[in-house]
């Protein structure tokens, strides 16, 4: 079993790396795109409404509810973003129980990428809800001498969630191999039936984490 994706290279030029990581997400990502396309394209308002829209409904309201209960006012305008970044990572974890898959959420390039993609939004919602001066004087909280620290904690929380993914997901993998080579008929199902119960739960703190980041951007002071 490879604990990581990375070094599974299809094409090398320069700097530039296409690893089985690359094409797994991107793979991933269409068959969401795909599968959005499909099941949007068919809902319906009527009475009788199909089971497939009914859980549809169900993820859509509960991720918006958990939006609303961590703080954000207004949980429509971030659920496109934090959704996207739950499913992805759940959807991302789920497929470990496809034979030969080795989950992209297990290389540090992807955590980092995800990572990075929070560490942008931030300031971008920070700014649209309190201007330029209001998001930039947060960082002068309490007074000016905490500039410096607060500049190390924006930057810090952003490695703490790349590195808090990857290390959860490695190491479930981790398990499984040693585990495959010790005892392959008995333990290993137990394992995965554990690493995918691991795999949604780093996707909810994952999304919650990043809920919080950017409530705390947005929201003025004392709020």
């Amino acid at each position: 079993m490879r604990i990581s994706s990375d070094s599974n290279i299809f094409w090398h030029h320069g700097f530039f790396k296409l690893n089985l990581t690359m094409v797994t997400t991107w793979a991933l990502i269409l068959v969401m795109v795909a599968g959005s396309r499909m099941v949007t394209s068919k809902l319906t308002t009527g009475v009788k409404i199909p089971r497939w829209q009914n859980l549809l409904e169900i993820i859509v309201v509960s991720i918006r509810q958990q939006l609303s209960d961590t703080g954000l006012k207004k949980p429509a305008k971030y659920l496109p973003f934090i959704g996207t970044l739950f499913l992805f990572i759940a959807f991302s974890n789920l497929c470990t129980i496809l034979p030969g898959y080795t989950a992209p959420t297990g290389s540090l390039s992807t955590t980092a990428a995800l990572a990075i993609a929070v560490f942008v939004a931030v300031p971008i919602y920070g700014i649209s809800e309190r201007g330029l001066i209001g998001y930039l004087k947060e960082f002068l909280h309490p007074n000016i001498l905490m500039l410096p620290l607060n500049i190390i904690s924006e930057l810090s929380r952003t490695l703490a969630l790349a590195v808090r993914l990857f290390g959860n997901i490695m190491s479930g993998a981790m398990i499984v191999a040693i585990l495959l080579m010790i005892a392959p008929l008995f333990f290993p199902d137990l394992i995965i039936a554990l690493g995918l119960l691991t795999g949604m739960v780093q996707a909810y703190i994952f999304g919650i984490l990043a809920t919080v980041y950017i409530a705390a951007a947005t929201q003025a002071d004392g709020e």
